[in-house]
């Protein structure tokens, strides 16, 4: 793409994802991730009805009277977009690539987060992790967040989803809200994905195209792996060999599920150009 296009891009996106984001995931987003982290304060006399479980012991012991320590809300979070920029994700059949569908998405977190006066980060990752933005506030921060995933070389390479978990836990220590975007077509260590969902909230997004789940009849057909690069032949035409496949996604699918919400992460499987803002109210109201 060339400056002026990107740049018309990302204003299109702006306008369609402020609106959306104003309009139904703003509420939502500031309901389920307000105060989610308590930092301390202060301490003070104990008084009736406080929990016996805010007692400062050493306090109480120094000065023989029961004191308690004050929590208060942590008000600023931190957003970090995880976005897989192997080949299969640059990619589309139907409404538009993967890219652009992730990019708009990312966009509506972002603005919600914006609104929220909270950081937002990137992470852009394949076979390694290949660009960081550390998280800032603002929506010119947020813009070239969204721009850089528009413009991403995207690499023909296996995806490390260890890696990317594994380099965003070392670099950014405090607890972030996780937000990572790919079509899962690699393997990954439910070890690994267990403690990145004990210390951040992780919400891992599928996203695929129509023919990821499905081939049509299109008689025999040559088939590219785009991260591999690997040729295989097969003949659609072909009414159980079309079964087999789309039941292996399915069964995919629900083993990415199981996965994930066993680790204490959340899943979704969203389909380029689907209405994904009824998918984030979803889980905003069950944080």
């Amino acid at each position: 793409m060339q400056i002026k296009d990107i740049v018309k891009k990302v204003k299109q996106i702006e306008i369609r994802t402020r609106k959306k984001s104003e309009q139904t995931l703003m509420g939502q987003y500031h309901s389920a991730f307000k105060g989610q982290g308590m930092t301390f304060s202060e301490v003070r006399p104990y008084q009736f009805g406080d929990e016996i479980r805010r007692i400062d012991w050493n306090k109480t012991a120094r000065f023989r009277e029961p004191y308690v320590k004050v929590m208060e809300e942590e008000r600023e979070l931190t957003v970090m977009l995880m976005v897989d920029i192997s080949a299969s994700m640059d990619y589309g059949t139907k409404v538009s690539l993967k890219r652009e569908f992730v990019a708009e998405i990312c966009a509506s977190l972002g603005f919600s987060a914006v609104g929220n006066n909270d950081k937002v980060g990137l992470i852009l990752f394949a076979d390694k992790v290949y660009k960081v933005i550390p998280p800032q506030k603002g929506r010119k921060h947020l813009l070239a967040i969204i721009s850089q995933i528009l413009t991403a070389d995207y690499v023909p390479a296996k995806t490390n989803i260890n890696g990317a978990l594994e380099y965003m836990m070392n670099i950014f220590k405090k607890k972030s809200f996780v937000f990572m975007f790919s079509d899962f077509e690699d393997s990954y260590d439910l070890k690994i994905l267990r403690v990145a969902s004990k210390k951040n909230t992780l919400l891992a997004m599928r996203i695929y195209d129509e023919k990821d789940n499905e081939i049509p009849n299109i008689g025999y057909t040559l088939f590219r792996d785009a991260e591999t690069g690997k040729h295989v032949w097969a003949n659609t035409s072909d009414k159980r060999w079309r079964y087999q496949f789309a039941e292996a996604q399915k069964q995919k699918v629900n083993q990415l599920k199981e996965d994930f919400e066993n680790s204490s992460a959340g899943f979704m499987n969203i389909e380029t150009g689907a209405d994904y803002s009824k998918y984030l109210y979803k889980y905003f109201q069950g944080k």
